[in-house]
């Protein structure tokens, strides 16, 4: 049988049944967007033609990471807000303020292009105008499942005194509303399906109860999830309590949000046994381990979510502050930081962290069918890693096997060859394809130098953590 693509000869990783579903001499035949057929390379070979043929030897093949919470255009200012007390209203208000949606349009490009070159093939992006970010999937071609982060506060809410309510605009609500629900009408299943979109309330705190609860009767509307920051820090749990009386997973219930809709993201500051609240509700979570890490200096509780029978997965945030958005990073963050908080290291093992990345996270996006494994009639998006790069170096398969923990601890992303997303080749050699990679890059930089320059006086009144530093040549 004629496909289109054949991939044969590697270690492929096919991420079915409980754990990695290894194949040590396997295949891949692709046909048109989809999988054809997944095996031995002598059972696929014998069956399958291609004129495109990929020898995979010394290669792992397996699906590509899903980075399932991710703002790629604050990549612009990445970097600006490390190492501090504070984060958002001293590191990230000042800058945000001045950023144009061009400036955001241009930094997520670059985001993009990071991702893409460390494996990721799916981002749950989930950010400001969004209906001018989402062009940049379309011309990249990777998959995104995109929101639009709604709320009604203004941009410089930043300059309030830490602690006061913020001040909520139903002006700014109804505008942000009306581009989630353009992305939902005029760009969810976009590209042949590559493309798309779900609804995004920034979180509990940042809009009103009316506003919270139209959005609810939306995703009934559109029978989508709703992708929200839950219990994502001490200053969200001071805004509820302050507004309502009450914890913000006690809110959030009391409204009727926890359930399968519900995409909570970070849970921070929730307890165990709100934690297992929200698991057993049926509601999902997905865990930035470098973003709170740095941010906060907290272990947020995936585990005890998974203990409670709730599915969990990871994303890498935004770089402003996790500074790097690389799954294969975030996978071994995770993995580490959970086995210090446990004091075990036998928790959090490589073949979680790989799951975690991969399969379970299409299943907290609600796209298992589509994506998150090698299985056929699934969307072709597949990566090929290197093996012979010194971080997969030795390669043992026997008595034991030692290419997934060093995937996980060991590589860093640059072993990543080539991206077949939705059955095309999207980086070959480590090349992109699709785009002028360094022009996006110069682009960038240009775009958040004026940025910087605007922002000056912001940054300079903050008196940041940060800006100290700076100031006592520490950076």
């Amino acid at each position: 049988m004629k496909v289109d693509i054949l991939i044969t000869n590697g270690f492929v990783v096919t991420m079915e049944g409980r754990g990695v579903g290894m194949i040590e001499d396997g295949a891949v035949a692709i046909k048109g967007n989809r999988i054809e057929a997944v095996g031995s390379s002598y059972d696929i070979m014998r069956e399958y033609k291609a004129e495109h043929v990929i020898d995979a030897k010394n290669k792992l093949v397996m699906p590509g990471f899903i980075d399932a919470h991710i703002h790629t255009g604050l990549s612009i200012i990445r970097g600006v807000a490390q190492d501090m007390t504070n984060w958002m209203q001293k590191g990230i208000w000042p800058f945000s303020k001045h950023v144009t949606t061009d400036d955001y349009v241009k930094g997520s490009m670059v985001n993009i292009i990071e991702g893409i070159q460390a494996g990721t093939t799916t981002f749950g992006d989930y950010d400001g105008h969004m209906t001018e970010l989402v062009q940049n999937y379309i011309k990249i071609g990777a998959r995104a499942r995109v929101a639009e982060l709604v709320n009604e506060i203004p941009d410089n809410v930043g300059d309030l005194p830490v602690g006061e309510l913020y001040p909520f605009h139903s002006s700014i609500g109804e505008e942000k509303l009306a581009r989630n629900i353009a992305l939902m009408e005029k760009y969810n299943g976009i590209e042949n399906g590559r493309i798309t979109s779900i609804l995004g309330p920034h979180g509990p705190d940042m809009m009103s109860l009316e506003l919270l609860q139209e959005m609810k009767g939306l995703a009934d509307k559109y029978d989508t999830k709703l992708h929200m920051h839950v219990a994502q820090g001490d200053r969200e749990i001071d805004q509820i309590e302050k507004r309502y009386g009450k914890r913000s997973i006690d809110f959030l219930e009391e409204q009727g949000f926890l359930n399968e809709r519900l995409i909570a993201v970070h849970l921070t500051e929730a307890t165990d046994e709100e934690t297992e609240r929200v698991a057993k509700s049926g509601a999902n979570m997905i865990y930035c381990a470098g973003s709170i890490g740095i941010i906060d200096g907290i272990v947020t509780p995936m585990l005890k979510f998974i203990e409670s029978g709730g599915t969990a997965c990871l994303g890498s945030d935004q770089a402003p502050g996790n500074n790097c958005n690389n799954m294969i990073n975030e996978m071994k963050f995770a993995a580490i930081l959970n086995k210090v908080k446990r004091a075990n290291p036998a928790v959090f093992n490589a073949t979680l962290a790989l799951r975690s990345a991969t399969i379970e996270a299409a299943k907290v996006l609600g796209i298992e069918h589509e994506v998150g494994s090698l299985r056929p009639g699934k969307k072709a998006d597949v990566i090929l890693l290197n093996l012979e790069e010194p971080s997969f170096t030795p390669v043992i398969t026997s008595p034991v096997r030692n290419i997934i923990p060093n995937l996980v601890y060991s590589a860093r992303g640059h072993e990543v060859e080539t991206s077949i997303i939705d059955g095309k080749i999207v980086m070959e050699n480590r090349k992109i394809l699709t785009i002028n990679h360094k022009k996006a890059v110069q682009d960038a930089q240009e775009a958040a130098n004026g940025i910087a320059e605007r922002a000056r006086e912001d940054i300079l009144e903050a008196e940041s953590d940060i800006l100290t530093m700076m100031r006592e040549g520490m950076l």
